[in-house]
């Protein structure tokens, strides 16, 4: 059995609410600071991203959820792709790449045009990541987050 197929994507769900808190903690706690807008979203993901028109994908591997990203809605036309983590244990196994291709091809089937993405200079692989699936800086508008020093846009 090779590895993709032990990973699998699925969406968001009310039994699964404390993953994506519990991932992106794991991360931010490590690197940075929990910010009002994490604990706001992440306490209430249902009602902050769900209700609001986003999507939240999670990753399992080997029957365990590891990996989570969202589609936060901005407009009919541009979300942001926001909220992506995979837990230590399991980094560099491609579940980044996976969540990333997941969210690309829900963005397309959806008629989404434009994902935008905020993100900090320190994490390379995240970088690595969003520019291999063909992320582009764009300049700098202001964030809801103080962590952020660059933004990327993907046109689809």
């Amino acid at each position: 059995m090779n590895l993709d197929s032990r990973i699998v994507i699925v969406p968001f769900s009310p039994d699964l609410k404390e993953a994506i808190k519990n991932l992106n903690l794991e991360w931010l706690e490590k690197k940075f600071k929990v910010e009002p807008q994490d604990e706001l979203m992440l306490s209430n993901p249902q009602g902050e991203i769900i209700d609001k028109g986003g999507m939240i994908f999670y990753a399992k591997y080997d029957g365990k959820i590891v990996g989570t990203a969202s589609l936060l809605k901005i407009d009919e036309t541009t979300f942001e792709l926001s909220k992506m983590a995979v837990t230590d244990a399991v980094q560099g196994l491609g579940i980044g790449n996976q969540l990333m291709e997941h969210c690309i091809k829900i963005a397309r089937e959806k008629k989404i045009k434009k994902l935008v993405l905020y993100t900090n200079r320190k994490l390379s692989p995240a970088l690595n990541l969003y520019i291999k699936y063909g992320f582009q800086e764009v300049g700098m508008a202001e964030s809801l987050y103080e962590r952020a020093d660059v933004k990327m846009e993907l046109t689809l």
